[in-house]
């Protein structure tokens, strides 16, 4: 006997929603690495940043390594069964990441954290996009909901570690998990979704090699600078690891009968844009790196300070979710909506130019970081749905691996690194600018020593200033690109006149067919994946 549910019958339908939002409340925020928390990792275990940078890209590569799988996980196992189990090795895991001093086990913990984590969200996310009428009305309300729950998650993550210790946060996680792990016994059904689904069918070489070669490459974009890029071995040879590895892949999957990755989806128009679209967004989403930089470097804000910037951002995120929503009811096409994004991305990283100054307070933080929560949460939204848009679930679930590695990983971790040579750069000119002011003849030791921070600080701000120059002429180019996309409104049409008797004409079944097929493919899986990550 099958149960498409996920609790028992006993349990009241107010409970159970109640049941399925604390679940998808407490793990969508959940991670093996807290962005916020970095710093202190850092300086407490004595470790570079750049493993724990690593470690934030690699909960990416998990996740997007269980996608293609995802659906035979759901058929073969119980769901009782599959969300207890899950959530004590997440306990586990968490546990182990808590007490730990090796930087290493905490990447492959997050790696492990992340495959897990994916796995047992799809099954809360489900039942919560049954309750939504339509598919636009249903990313507004999940993406609004999780970023907001994103920033109040790294907000209260700081606090914690403030006030106790890191360490102790991933404790309480752990037994966080062990709480949902009863819970979940104890008001779950043991049946099956469906049909049990063997899982011989699943090529695990591919999955091994699908998470080496992004681990090559999120190892390259986190040590690039620190090891100077190309004069070192360990960069070089990476980098050629990956791009073996890649191209192996991609040959393998041509061999299978049932392939891990599939790339037909690539051929549409729609994800071709989309996915230039999503670049384009990693590349003002790296921008917090310049951000952080400038806080904690120029304007010495403490870890507390710099967290609530980012809970600025939420009157944007919640009015972009509802100006998705009314988007969405009225039909309007996906243009304006996106170019509104763009454009408050825009605004934000003009306004910032402006600002990159020493006395900049707190007041004036109000508005670009308004702006830019607007557009983060319009482009999570109108992006995704825009990408996703018609496509087969065949050829959807074997390439959404890489899709959210793309969205979550590749994209951010390429401009970050980009950014980071590129300010560096910057910095080293700007300060070698400064120096020929200096006379050596006139200006003693002592006096260029204490006047060392001030050249450090003006450097930082004019390597910002020419970064964030460089990102503003950028985004009017990609405002004009977006303008002129069709987001697929037909050009031209050409009326005509076809006779339909009784709908038994071959177009009229032609176009029930179409009616059917476009129904079938918006699937839930594809939906619930955008949201992770965030």
């Amino acid at each position: 006997m099958y149960n498409k549910g996920l609790f028992n019958d006993w349990v009241p339908k107010p409970v159970q929603l109640l049941l399925v939002i604390l679940f998808a409340g407490i793990l969508m925020p959940m991670g093996g690495i807290y962005s916020g928390n970095i710093a202190f990792m850092a300086s407490d275990s004595g470790s570079m940043t750049e493993y724990y940078m690593m470690a934030n890209f690699v909960s990416s590569i998990g996740m997007g390594a269980v996608m293609p799988i995802a659906i035979r996980l759901k058929m073969r196992f119980k769901i009782r069964d599959k969300v207890t189990f899950i959530l004590i090795a997440l306990a586990a895991l968490l546990f182990i990441s808590g007490t730990t001093e090796n930087p290493w086990i905490i990447v492959i913990n997050s790696l492990l954290i992340g495959f897990l984590k994916m796995a047992v969200v799809m099954e809360f996310m489900l039942p919560l996009m049954m309750m939504v009428p339509s598919r636009g009305a249903f990313y507004s309300m999940l993406y609004g909901f999780v970023l907001v729950l994103s920033q109040l998650a790294n907000y209260y993550v700081v606090e914690f570690s403030i006030l106790y210790n890191w360490e102790y946060f991933y404790i309480l996680t752990a037994v966080t998990c062990l709480i949902l792990a009863l819970m979940s016994w104890i008001f779950m059904h043991d049946k099956r979704f469906a049909l049990k689904m063997p899982l011989y069918y699943i090529d695990w070489m591919s999955m091994l090699m699908f998470v080496a070669t992004f681990f090559m490459l999120a190892y390259v974009l986190s040590f690039g600078k620190q090891q100077d890029w190309f004069n070192s071995p360990y960069i070089v040879w990476n980098t050629i690891g990956f791009v073996v590895s890649l191209v192996l892949l991609i040959a393998r999957q041509s061999h299978l009968k049932r392939p891990f990755l599939s790339f037909n989806i690539f051929k549409k128009n729609n994800v071709q844009h989309g996915l230039f679209m999503l670049f384009c967004l990693g590349m003002y989403m790296a921008l917090g790196s310049m951000q952080n930089t400038f806080a904690l470097g120029v304007l010495q804000y403490d870890q507390m300070t710099n967290a609530k910037l980012n809970l600025l951002m939420i009157p944007g995120l919640i009015a972009a979710a509802i100006v998705a929503l009314y988007w969405f009811k009225k039909e309007f096409n996906l243009r304006m909506y996106i170019f509104s994004g763009f454009g408050a991305m825009l605004m934000f990283s003009i306004i910032l130019y402006f600002s990159m100054v020493p006395e900049m307070n707190f007041e004036r933080w109000y508005l670009p970081m308004f702006l830019k929560g607007y557009g983060m949460c319009s482009l999570f939204i109108g992006v995704w749905y825009y990408a996703m848009d018609k496509l087969d679930v065949n050829d959807l679930l074997p390439a959404f691996g890489f899709v959210l590695c793309w969205r979550s990983f590749i994209t951010i971790g390429l401009f970050s690194a980009a950014f980071s040579w590129i300010q560096y750069q910057f910095q080293v000119q700007a300060v070698g600018d400064l120096a020929v002011h200096m006379d050596s003849m006139i200006l003693n030791p002592q006096a260029a020593m204490a006047n060392l921070k001030a050249i450090q600080l003006n450097a930082i701000l004019v390597a910002n200033k020419k970064l964030l120059g460089l990102v503003s002429i950028a985004g009017f180019f990609i405002l004009i690109y977006i303008y002129f996309h069709h987001f697929g409104r037909i050009k031209h049409t050409e009326v005509r006149l076809i006779r339909v008797l009784k709908g038994k004409s071959y177009i009229a079944r032609r176009r029930r067919r179409e009616q059917q097929l476009l129904k079938e493919t918006i699937n839930p899986i594809k939906d619930v994946g955008g949201v992770s990550n965030i």
